[in-house]
């Protein structure tokens, strides 16, 4: 009965957090409609993040037996792995667009060699390959930050069901509520994750069923954390730690860097409220399942 239990409440709080970030952007939030455009939630998505990790996962995490040392060398590890595989994305887009720009550079030389037009067909050509050489390098770029944000999810949402699983082993309306806090708190940062692969990909289908996969891992982690509570509690504030560093090198890698831009008066303090906006809530609403 509590293994059910469990597999239910980790469900509810790892997929149903994302499924409410989606139909609250569904309702207009980030296409303009209202007022919010895709700067806005980009700045909500950053602050999201960065006070997940720094309010939320590390806090926990150094709240534990495990030595201050161990943390932050498993917090850099980490950083260094998402920048790696930030890096190893980018190589696969950049292979990607090398490819298909040998075709249509050999394809180019025989179509102007044929009509007799070479340097105009030449001029043509190099315009296009460097407009499509920087459209490459800017759709590369859109999708950096793709793998390592799944990654950090899937280790956060493992933590969370093992928190989940920890909670029920106690008590039936303590892991009740740790599930509903689990699911209140994943929210504004389900919407961070919606934003940044979309951002990627404009299949927006294809975002909500990777965040949601990433969402399910709960239930995985709740599923083991029942066996294995015990053994795992001594492993958790590494996953927190390694789950922080993705949150935070996607923020400042990926998020931050598409915010600066030379804005007007009135779209700079937009944009930092924001950003404020979205630290502000995880906050609050972090606080209050620790309170809980």
């Amino acid at each position: 009965m509590t293994l059910v239990a469990i597999i239910l409440a980790t469900l509810a709080a790892g997929i149903g957090s994302v499924w409410v970030a989606a139909l609250l952007m569904r309702a207009g939030l980030g296409d303009g409609r209202r007022g919010v455009g895709p700067q806005h939630l980009l700045s909500l998505a950053a602050g999201a993040l960065l006070a997940t990790a720094f309010m939320h996962l590390l806090p926990e995490a150094f709240e534990s037996q495990a030595g201050a040392h161990d943390l932050f060398a498993t917090l850099l590890v980490g950083l260094v792995f998402f920048f790696l595989l930030d890096k190893a994305e980018l190589w696969h887009h950049g292979h990607e667009h090398g490819h298909g720009h040998g075709h249509a550079h050999s394809h180019g030389h025989t179509h102007g060699h044929t009509h007799g037009h070479t340097q105009g067909h030449g001029h043509a050509h190099d315009h296009a390959n460097g407009d499509a050489h920087a459209h490459g390098e800017g759709e590369a770029r859109r999708g950096g930050g793709g793998w390592a944000l799944l990654t950090g999810d899937s280790v956060h949402c493992f933590g969370d069901g093992i928190l989940i699983a920890s909670a029920f082993m106690a008590d039936l309306r303590l892991g009740v509520v740790a599930a509903l806090s689990v699911l209140a708190h994943e929210v504004p940062h389900h919407m961070g994750d919606l934003v940044v692969l979309r951002q990627a990909s404009a299949n927006r289908r294809m975002a909500l069923l990777k965040v949601s996969l990433a969402g399910a891992v709960t239930a995985l982690g709740g599923v083991v954390g029942y066996f294995l509570v015990g053994e795992l509690q001594d492993w958790l504030p590494y996953f927190l730690a390694i789950a922080s560093s993705s949150f935070i090198y996607v923020a400042l890698a990926d998020l931050i860097p598409q915010l600066q831009k030379r804005l007007s008066a009135g779209q700079t303090v937009a944009q930092i409220a924001w950003l404020v906006a979205g630290m502000t809530v995880v906050t609050l609403v972090s606080g209050m399942a620790h309170a809980h």
